[in-house]
Parts: structure tokens; C-alpha cells; sequence
């Protein structure tokens, strides 16, 4: 260990083993040639974090300069380290951990390249708060082309609690059960991140204009979205039915969204379709 706290050893091993896990698609990259060892190379690694690739190298040799927070943040980033693995990186380079101040909403380009490439299903990235980040094709006969839509106002509770009060939307056990357990996650967001002024807003307003809203919200639930059956009268499509997952992405606490349909079902066939109209 350094005057400074920086334990090179430490940092440079830690560098080494984030790399070698990580494969090339996950951050946007093509595979490429066959790679003597797994992993990321060191340029590549480099070129995500946006530094000399001899700077870099130095650092996994564990003889570089002791790196500056920006530095580091942009090494968390190429090297999709996850909030624990970031405040390690920090510690072990002798600096204080950055505050979580608000939820992510950068959009990797490992998920913006699993987006792409889940052609056969809707599927959309949201951020603590179900800000909508990014979709791909599918997801837009459910969300519409967000592209077109002012980014305020791309957020899924907000679009939840506009619908009327006699729509059919609020009589569907399913879609209430949707509901209060998306309510129950913007409440573990919002205590996760107190200071963030978008949720703050959010939550302020939803309790001004939804009666629903307010009352579910002063039940204080607290917990995170599980899978549920969705059925939907597509105006379009017809009467669909799949199961709605969220998976979790712990390193930017977003959410994946993905309408996954029963293998071999009427749904299943309809979205193959769907995806044959923009194949090349």
C-alpha cells in the first residue's frame, strides 16, 4: 500500500479478474477472431474507459500512477462493475466511494445490443423510477414509438395512473396486482435515493393528481416486481396473453422488461410475425 492508500497489487489483480469475465457482446462488441484467453482485451477495455491503452496496461501491471476518480468511474463503467464491486474499486485505489446520488440512467452498450437482439420478443429498459431508457422494435406496438415522445413524459407509472377511472384497466386482478407492486418499487426507490429530484417529482405529482396513486401509496408496501400473466386486447394484434418479466440489472439498479410468451402459443406465433416484417 501507497502514502495514499492505493494497494497496487490489489488493484491491479482486481482489474485482471472483472476483465477476463466479461465477454465481448456484453459491451457491445463482436466476438471477433478466436481469443487466446477469455475475457475482454486490454485495448478494448481502454478504449471503453477512454484511455492510453499503455495507461491502462500499467494499471493491471500494478506500476501506474495512482488513478484520479474520473479515471476510475470510467473504468466501473467499461468494466460494468456493479455498485458493491465500484465502492471495492474505489477503496482499493485509495478514494472515497462516489454517493449514490439517483438511479442510473445510462444506457450500457451491452443491453442496448441484448435489446437489439431479442427479436422475438417486446422487450424495454427502465430505470428505479420505470422512466423508459431505451426499447427495441417489438416493444413499440405496446409503448408506441417513444422516439416521438417528449423524454418527460416516457415513464410507465405515469402512463398507468392517466388511464381513466371506468377503463377496464382497473377491473383485471392481474393488472392490479401489476400495479401495487410497481407502487411498492417506486417506494424502495424512493427511499434508496432521497435526493433525487426526478422520483421526488414524480411521487409529488402522482399524489396530486391520482386519488388511486395516493392511496397506495400510504400503505408504505416496499418491495420489488414480480412476474405476472398479462392479458391484452391489442387493438391491432388481437387478444394476446404472456408472462411480464422484470429482471433486475443490479450494477445500474435499472429494469429489463421482456412480454415473454408460452412456447408454441397463439401469442408466440403473433410476435414471430411481427419480427418477420422488419427482418432483413
Amino acid at each position: 500500500m501507497t502514502s495514499s492508500g492505493l494497494r497496487r497489487d490489489e488493484l491491479a489483480a482486481f482489474l485482471r479478474t472483472r476483465r477476463a469475465r466479461l465477454r465481448p457482446a456484453e459491451v457491445g462488441l463482436p466476438d471477433g477472431v478466436r481469443r487466446r484467453t477469455p475475457g475482454l482485451r486490454r485495448q478494448e477495455v481502454a478504449q471503453l474507459a477512454g484511455m492510453s491503452i499503455d495507461y491502462y496496461i500499467r494499471l493491471e501491471q500494478g506500476r501506474g500512477p495512482h488513478p484520479s476518480r474520473q479515471v476510475l468511474a470510467a473504468m466501473a463503467r467499461a468494466l460494468l462493475l456493479s455498485r458493491d464491486e465500484r465502492e471495492y474499486l474505489f477503496r482499493i485505489a485509495g478514494e472515497h466511494p462516489p454517493p449514490t446520488g439517483g438511479p442510473s440512467r445510462e444506457v450500457s452498450p451491452g443491453l442496448r445490443h441484448l435489446l437489439d437482439a431479442m427479436t422475438e420478443a417486446p422487450a424495454y429498459l427502465v430505470d428505479a423510477a420505470y422512466h423508459v431508457l431505451a426499447w427495441n422494435h417489438l416493444a413499440t406496438y405496446f409503448v408506441g414509438d417513444l422516439a416521438a415522445v417528449p423524454d418527460a413524459d416516457r415513464n410507465m407509472i405515469r402512463w398507468t395512473f392517466r388511464q381513466p377511472a371506468t377503463s377496464g384497466h382497473w377491473t383485471d386482478a392481474e393488472v392490479l396486482r401489476f400495479v401495487r407492486s410497481t407502487v411498492a418499487d417506486l417506494r424502495a426507490a424512493y427511499g434508496r435515493y432521497p435526493t433525487d429530484p426526478a422520483i421526488r417529482e414524480l411521487v409529488t405529482e402522482l399524489l396530486g393528481t391520482s386519488p388511486r396513486f395516493a392511496r397506495l401509496w400510504a400503505e408504505h408496501d416496499v418491495e420489488e416486481r414480480r412476474p405476472i400473466v398479462k392479458r391484452v386486447p391489442h387493438p391491432e394484434l388481437g387478444s394476446l396473453e404472456f408472462e411480464c418479466r422484470v429482471l433486475h440489472v443490479p450494477e445500474t439498479d435499472q429494469r429489463m422488461i421482456v412480454y415473454v410468451p408460452e412456447p408454441g402459443s397463439p401469442t408466440q406465433a403473433v410476435f414471430r410475425r411481427l419480427a418477420e416484417r422488419v427482418a432483413p
